[in-house]
């Protein structure tokens, strides 16, 4: 505060004089005139109201203790002194994290450790598509594993495994399945006397334009056309007219990628060496957030490096028939989904939140006692 500011409002100067040589003097000479009303810091405003006393609100600390999953509650009362401490349980949240390269200090070699909840999500997928929403999809009954003649030789099965998964590249299945009993049915015998019908001397001898024809609702029928005239040869001229019993072998055949050849292998040969890996297993398991693929192939690898070879032939089936019918490549119907009322998907469509936690099903799992009004 300035010095004028402090002369108007503490001291009263009986005289004035426009002299400061002559104040001087009369202050000296006459300090009976002078009049000290207040102290300095009394007649300096506050710069803000003095808030009225109110009663100290309790307030709570939290220590967490490393050595157990509590937490203890620190409770003041109204004068701020200390009371008691309350514990409690604490859930602690499941960190997700994907398949990961660690190093084993023991053996100095790196290993693969999987996704921390695969076991739990797998599961729980599994379960809805063996009992619950996601059962009697397309690839339950009309995969390549059941689309071949019932009543064909072995060879001739083996063959119908091998078109059939040629066919069902950028496919539905529905419609693959219609494409190959119209060769079944349609493909002409190639001698007078011979049975119509998918053979390998019946691709041989039939005309390609005719080929094109009966496999036209298929996607990309021109390449596949010549592929499979192609591949009919090659079986014919280097796999004594059966189809090769390797994955060398398979990925050699014009249009066979890695993805047909395991699968083929597998289903054909019954032998499993590698995964089958297609749009939807590459696609789920990344809504998942088991990996960051950006290839089929790449997804390939990186689940076969922890994922226990025992589920490798089943996981194909699996999960095409889960994104058939509930993780659909487009309106994923994650208001139906077990994986979302259990917290499991880290993809959850925004949308379906909403509807999710209204849902029965998350209630209960929030509150075991919750129970659902029984409809009149």
């Amino acid at each position: 505060m300035s010095i004028r500011n402090t002369d108007q409002a503490s001291f009263h100067i009986s005289s004035r004089t426009r002299s400061s040589n002559t104040r001087q003097s009369l202050i000296s000479s006459n300090s009976d005139n002078i009049k000290v009303t207040a102290d300095l810091e009394d007649i300096i405003p506050e710069s803000r109201k003095r808030k009225r006393y109110s009663p100290r609100k309790p307030t709570k600390h939290f220590i967490k203790e490393e050595a157990e999953e509590v937490k203890k509650e620190l409770l003041y009362d109204d004068e701020g002194d200390k009371t008691k401490f309350k514990k409690s349980i604490v859930k602690q949240r499941k960190e997700r994290k994907p398949a990961r390269r660690v190093k084993n200090n023991d053996t100095e070699s790196i290993e693969v450790q999987p996704p921390s909840n695969w076991k739990e999500v797998y599961e729980t997928m599994k379960e809805m598509r063996t009992k619950g929403i996601s059962q009697n999809a397309a690839v339950d009954s009309m995969g390549c594993e059941r689309i071949a003649e019932a009543n064909a030789s072995p060879r001739e099965k083996r063959l119908h495994t091998l078109i059939s998964l040629m066919l069902s590249s950028q496919t539905k299945d529905t419609i693959n399945a219609a494409t190959m009993n119209r060769l079944y049915l349609e493909l002409p015998p190639h001698s007078d006397g011979a049975m119509p019908g998918l053979t390998l001397e019946n691709l041989l001898a039939v005309d390609a334009a005719h080929l094109n024809e009966l496999i036209r609702a298929v996607g990309f029928h021109n390449n596949k056309t010549k592929y499979i005239k192609a591949t009919a040869e090659i079986l014919r001229d280097k796999w004594n007219s059966d189809i090769p019993d390797s994955i060398d072998g398979l990925v050699s055949l014009p249009g066979v990628g890695p993805k047909m050849a395991y699968l083929c292998l597998s289903s054909a040969w019954g032998r499993t060496e590698g995964i089958g890996v297609d749009v939807h297993v590459h696609r789920i398991t990344n809504l998942w957030g088991w990996h960051k693929t950006k290839t089929p192939e790449e997804t390939r690898l990186a689940l076969q490096a922890w994922l226990p070879k025992e589920l490798w032939h089943e996981i194909n089936w699996l999960l095409v028939g889960f994104g058939q019918t509930t993780c659909l490549p487009i309106g994923r119907k994650c208001g139906d989904c077990e994986l979302a009322f259990k917290g499991l998907c880290k993809s959850i469509d925004p949308s379906k939140r909403h509807q999710i936690r209204k849902s029965d099903k998350f209630k209960l799992k929030a509150d075991p006692e919750f129970k659902q009004e029984e409809s009149v």
